[in-house]
């Protein structure tokens, strides 16, 4: 398995493409019943391949994500062969990013030197959406990259 198992809740969620994926092997519902039934290994293996194909569709399209921490914010542009990196650090410890008044706090200070603000770029060391998925899994989140292209813009001009 290359990424993850689906949990059950987004399984639930997918039931219809993954009955879809299924029908493709032509495998219906009685079959598969028998599957999970007498064959575990087997349809623990067809989960394992739903999921695969569910991340590789999901992080082949990813062009933003972000990560919050209570005083840093990580916003990050991922482009084909690099990606490109906003942090934004709040140097006043009572300032948590993780709630909707530090999130005003940074609007207000954002040009202070209570905020570091520090650009990066690095091409990826391992395959771009292993790296994502990595990013992922360390608590980064699928993002419209609205805020990153808002910051970039302030940064730029």
């Amino acid at each position: 398995m290359k990424y993850k198992r689906l949990t059950k809740e987004q399984f639930e969620a997918l039931h219809k493409e993954f009955s879809n994926f299924l029908a493709t092997q032509s495998i219906d519902k009685a079959e598969w019943d028998s599957i999970k039934a007498n064959k575990p290994e087997v349809a623990d293996q067809e989960l394992d391949v739903f999921s695969d194909l569910i991340w590789e569709g999901v992080l082949t399209n990813a062009h933003y994500l972000e990560h919050f921490s209570k005083n840093h914010i990580f916003l990050f542009h991922c482009q084909e062969k690099l990606i490109q990196s906003i942090v934004l650090k709040a140097l006043e410890t009572q300032v948590d990013f993780m709630q909707k008044e530090g999130l005003q706090w940074l609007s207000d200070n954002m040009f202070t030197d209570t905020v570091e603000i520090h650009i990066g770029k690095k091409e990826y060391q391992i395959e771009r959406n292993m790296a994502i998925f990595d990013l992922i899994t360390e608590g980064a989140i699928l993002s419209d990259g609205q805020l990153y292209l808002q910051i970039n813009g302030i940064i730029q001009s």
